[in-house]
């Protein structure tokens, strides 16, 4: 076993050589790297897979032994500096790899399939192994300083992989909102490091910990900066886990590819913020109030990230909003001391927003294929609907997902919310009824992304996949390649469907179709040099190779929360898992509960979340009109005030969750023109204030100096008659002065 954790450090330089020969070849062999380039994909995935299979034989050793190990090598010694280099593995440490390496082998197969067509296939799969060295190295770091360096890696990663389409004006302005949002929290963790280094002496964990607890028992440490510097350190948490208020950049983080998304955006790099609190958990569990501080942000952003999600219509951006929220339940958990629980829904949930994200992706990529549907809609939800019978593998695996995150027994993420909501009454009634509150908001939001996206009719909606009349045919592609913007009245898509005939659709058309029209269109349905796309009248269901990790991530959602299952100590595989980190907490391991107490919270819970699903299918689902038909909200506000106060609220509530929370225009205002406006000002004192003193001195010597000049004409009478007059003034103003 020794041995084992000796090799332990190749789990972040695994993956590495792929971007640096994939890096080498196209300098240096750039037709034979491109030809070759579905080897690359295959190299990808069987280095991470090597990783995985490691990293579960540690965890299996774990779970057998409790052991923890670190091995560390001095890298700088100056005096009385020293600074090292090492590994540290543990229970944390080892979920976080399985994670990033289970996901992350998904995502790989799928993308070779959802990026064949893309002209920068090779740079995305270059990215994506390089993501994962700097994740696997973040998480197996054993001091603050090598954290903050992988910590960078992965943010450089993240800007690279949300602005991959870099053409597209949206996605350069995205990876930018994400790189400056950041920042921010990144220097706030470096003023932390450096703080906390001020402190203790030492970067190590397992010193920064002992002697901190030493400091804090023996009161010989000024608590108002103790608590400072923690959160500084939590700020970046706050960032890269897209917590309130720096979450901004999280929605707009979806102009990357979906595979992106799927992997960084749900399961690992927004995970980091997690990891980082939860691995300085023994720091910030002995500070006064930062506790509290932590799980007030988790509530927040819990509540916030639903309100948001209620109206969105790119399906991308509702799962994102998603997201935020249950991060936010991580970090609240996390605040009220509950550890087990926050990794929990860590696991849970990374599967299950990993599935929903790449169903999402599986619906987009057929809707693109649409003849004449603009690329520009694949992602509204709007104009979906009906996709059942197109795409059924996506259909049931997205719901599988959908009723997961809802938490409806016995799919995953029902056993770790459970235990979160549960834990909540016990630390806050107030916090407790937001938490349960939510539930019902993600069950109702989600449910309506489902809805939106796959129920309903075709022939309702067939029309928005073809294009309307009279508009014109304008999009970005897929791949980043821009259509030219024609203006407008002669250009309309000419086919569209009429009606069905013995099942099969048939279309009419005019005459001619303008051939402005044809040229438009010819971009988006096929690439040059990269294969054929495939178009269709229909949606179609995706290829196999893009169902196969959706099919495998079903698999971890139905039976990944069996992981801890509470009620029975024997087979709560997650709490020995856990034991070393718990013990370190000086927390109590065993967490099981009785039939009876866990059934009576199960059912609170499910019925809330039965309760949103309800509320969403009486609102979105086409097939029960006859509910609509009965029109039971409007014969309730049909007239008098009920009708103008159920407006008001709707309109509220829209307005709210569909512009942000308004948040995004307030940083807009205040920072944005804040800063030019600052900038302006600055300006305006550099040129007029600090550049004018000097430049007025030299000025006024000039006009000085002219007048001198003009009043030395050589008369002697001139001479004689100024000196006199100087004279006379200062013996009149000594006189007066003396009076």
């Amino acid at each position: 076993m020794e041995q084992t954790y000796q090799y332990a450090w190749i789990i972040p330089f695994l993956p590495l050589p792929v971007p640096m020969l994939i890096g080498l070849g196209l300098l240096l062999f750039p037709t034979a790297t491109k030809s070759l380039r579905r080897m690359w994909a295959f190299q990808s995935v069987l280095l991470l897979s090597i990783v995985m299979l490691f990293s579960v034989n540690l965890s299996i050793q774990q779970i057998n032994s409790s052991s923890v190990y670190q091995y560390v090598w001095s890298w700088i010694i100056n005096n009385d500096f020293s600074l090292e280099f090492g590994y540290l593995i543990d229970p944390l440490t080892s979920i976080m790899s399985i994670l990033i390496t289970t996901v992350g082998i998904m995502v790989l197969i799928y993308s070779d399939n959802y990026m064949s067509h893309d002209h920068g296939y090779l740079r995305f799969f270059a990215y994506m192994s390089f993501f994962s060295t700097s994740m696997l190295g973040l998480v197996t770091s054993s001091n603050l300083i090598q954290i903050y360096i992988f910590w960078e890696l992965v943010g450089m990663c993240s800007y690279l992989l949300i602005g991959f389409w870099f053409t597209r004006p949206v996605a350069a302005k995205a990876c930018q909102k994400a790189f400056v949002t950041n920042r921010v929290g990144d220097f706030g963790l470096l003023l932390g490091i450096l703080g906390f280094y001020w402190i203790t002496g030492s970067f190590e964990f397992r010193d920064l910990f002992q002697i901190f607890n030493n400091l804090i028992s023996n009161n010989e440490v000024n608590f108002v900066f103790v608590t400072l510097c923690a959160v500084l350190l939590f700020a970046g948490a706050i960032a890269k886990s897209a917590q309130f208020p720096l979450h901004v950049w999280l929605p707009d983080a979806m102009e990357g590819p979906t595979p992106i998304s799927a992997l960084i955006h749900a399961a690992t790099m927004v995970a980091a913020g997690i990891f980082l609190v939860a691995r300085l958990m023994p720091l910030f569990i002995v500070i006064p109030h930062i506790m509290n501080f932590i799980s007030l942000i988790g509530i927040i952003t819990v509540f916030f990230g639903a309100t948001l999600a209620l109206a969105q219509k790119d399906i991308k951006r509702g799962l994102a909003y998603s997201t935020m929220s249950q991060l936010g339940y991580m970090m609240l958990a996390l605040g009220m001391g509950s550890y087990r629980s926050a990794l929990f829904h860590l696991i849970t949930h990374a599967y299950s927003k990993a599935l929903l994200f790449l169903g999402s992706g599986s619906v987009i990529h057929s809707m693109e294929t649409l003849v004449g549907y603009c690329p520009k809609k694949s992602q509204n939800m709007v104009l979906m609907g009906g996709l059942t019978k197109h795409v059924p593998i996506t259909k049931n695996s997205f719901l599988l997902g959908t009723l997961s995150l809802c938490g409806i027994p016995p799919l995953a993420c029902f056993w770790s919310k459970d235990e979160i909501l549960n834990d909540s009454w016990l630390y806050s009634p107030i916090f407790a009824i937001i938490a349960w509150s939510t539930a019902g908001l993600t069950a109702f939001y989600m449910c309506r992304i489902y809805l939106l996206t796959f129920e309903g009719h075709l022939n309702v909606h067939f029309q928005n996949y073809s294009g309307k009349r009279n508009t014109p045919l304008y999009s970005i592609s897929l791949w980043g390649k821009e259509g030219s913007k024609k203006s407008n009245k002669n250009f309309r898509l000419v086919t569209l469907l009429k009606m069905k005939k013995n099942g099969r659709p048939y279309f009419f058309s005019n005459k001619v179709m303008d051939e402005n029209v044809r040229n438009m269109i010819q971009p988006f349905l096929s690439i040059p040099n990269f294969g054929n796309t495939k178009t269709s009248l229909y949606p179609y269901e995706s290829d196999n190779t893009m169902l196969f990790p959706i099919l495998i991530l079903i698999l971890f959602t139905l039976f990944i929360g069996f992981l801890g299952i509470p009620f029975n100590q024997d087979l709560d595989i997650l709490s020995k898992w856990l034991t070393p980190s718990i013990n370190l907490l000086h927390q109590n391991s065993n967490n099981s509960i009785d039939w009876y107490e866990f059934s009576k919270d199960a059912v609170f819970s499910v019925s809330i979340a039965f309760f949103g699903i309800f509320i969403a299918f009486f609102l979105y689902k086409p097939v029960y009109s006859s509910f609509q038909n009965l029109d039971l909200i409007n014969s309730f506000v049909k007239m008098g005030p009920n009708r103008i106060f159920y407006d008001k609220i709707k309109n509220a509530i829209y307005d709210w969750s569909y512009n942000r929370g308004y948040i995004d225009a307030f940083y807009g205002k205040f920072f944005t023109v804040g800063v030019r406006k600052l900038a302006e000002f600055t300006h305006f004192f550099d040129r007029r204030i600090i550049d004018g003193i000097p430049n007025g001195v030299g000025f006024m010597s000039f006009f000085v100096a002219e007048v001198i000049k003009s009043l030395g004409g050589g008369r002697i009478s001139s001479y004689l008659f100024f000196y006199f007059s100087y004279v006379s003034i200062f013996l009149l103003i000594y006189y007066f002065f003396n009076l």
